[in-house]
């Protein structure tokens, strides 16, 4: 079995940027401040991760870097070690809090849960951008929380652009298994949502079986490798992330079954886009966490600096496939 990913230790070189990781301690903090060093600091902006141990985070973390080096501002990004564990992001936001940071930019590791934390923010007069993953709308509204903005790709209608695939793909025949995200995630829910609704006028195609995988590669195999046994009449599956979708290749390959069973990610990380390449996976939509790191860190400055971003800003997202011969 494919052991646990461990945790990667990131080098970038920043004019004047202290980087600093500590995984050891169960997050993974980067400091990074721009500009000249006899010049004072800008203003503290955080990024709360969901984790560090995804390239899709990575990736946001980078896009987020480039924008805090090129607005002059001093960039604080700190994630737990793993997506489903939200006690311990909500201990690095009020830790955040207690700090002094001028505005919060968070991908938060539960919707509803998130809600407490941005309460605290506000009540601390701090801005907080949400990224990635919306907040539970009744329950921000029974809290009378405030956020400045929310910056990330509509996931309902990356949802239907996979099951758009799969009704292609399969010719609107399939017997499909579906790797969830942390129940409950409204990322997750709202992909799955999508793909339902994109295969409902195509009766051929069944949902045989469906668990959540938690965004996690080891857990998408031995999720799948289960339902394999289970199913063994599943030919497609569809993972919320690549990650699940990686470890469903696996298990695959370990049950001798590469070629018989298509497999359709999100996120098109990429390892997924090598996977495509190689055949072994049918495709993946691709977000652009780059983008939304940037437009975080661009939106926390315009707050600071008395301006309103549009409440909603939407990165775009598109399907990677291998092209047709």
């Amino acid at each position: 079995m494919k052991k646990a990913m461990t945790n990667r230790k990131l080098t970038t070189l920043v004019v004047a940027t202290a980087f600093a990781v500590a995984c050891n301690r169960g997050t993974t903090t980067t400091t990074t401040t721009s500009g000249q060093q006899q010049q004072p600091a800008g203003p503290r902006i955080a990024l709360v991760l969901k984790t560090l141990n995804s390239p899709f985070f990575i990736d946001m973390q980078k896009g987020a870097q480039d924008a805090a080096t090129r607005l002059n501002v001093q960039l604080v990004v700190q994630a737990a070690e793993r997506e489903v564990d939200v006690d311990k992001q909500m201990q690095i936001i009020e830790n955040l809090i207690q700090t002094g940071v001028k505005a919060l930019c968070v991908t938060p590791s539960g919707s509803k849960e998130i809600v407490p934390a941005i309460a605290k923010a506000n009540k601390a007069g701090i801005p907080v951008i949400i990224v990635d993953t919306k907040v539970d709308e009744a329950a921000a509204k029974e809290a009378g929380i405030q956020t400045a903005t929310f910056v990330g790709s509509d996931n309902y209608e990356g949802g239907k652009v996979a099951g758009q695939h799969v009704v292609a793909v399969t010719g609107g025949k399939a017997k499909v298994a579906v790797l969830e995200g942390i129940p409950g995630h409204e990322t997750g829910d709202s992909r799955l949502r999508g793909f339902k609704d994109a295969i409902k006028d195509s009766p051929g195609i069944k949902i045989v079986a469906s668990q959540p995988g938690n965004w996690e590669r080891d857990l998408g195999f031995n999720v799948f490798q289960n339902m394999m046994q289970a199913h063994p009449e599943i030919d497609t599956v569809f993972a919320c992330n690549d990650m699940m979708a990686l470890g469903a290749v696996e298990a695959i390959a370990a049950a001798g079954k590469t070629g018989k069973i298509k497999v359709l990610g999100f996120d098109a990380v990429g390892d997924a886009r090598k996977a495509i390449d190689a055949g072994t996976m049918i495709g993946s939509v691709a977000q652009f966490p780059s983008e939304m790191g940037r437009l975080a860190v661009e939106s926390a400055v315009q707050v600071l600096n008395g301006q309103t971003p549009p409440p909603d800003q939407r990165v775009k997202i598109e399907l990677v496939a291998k092209a047709a011969k």
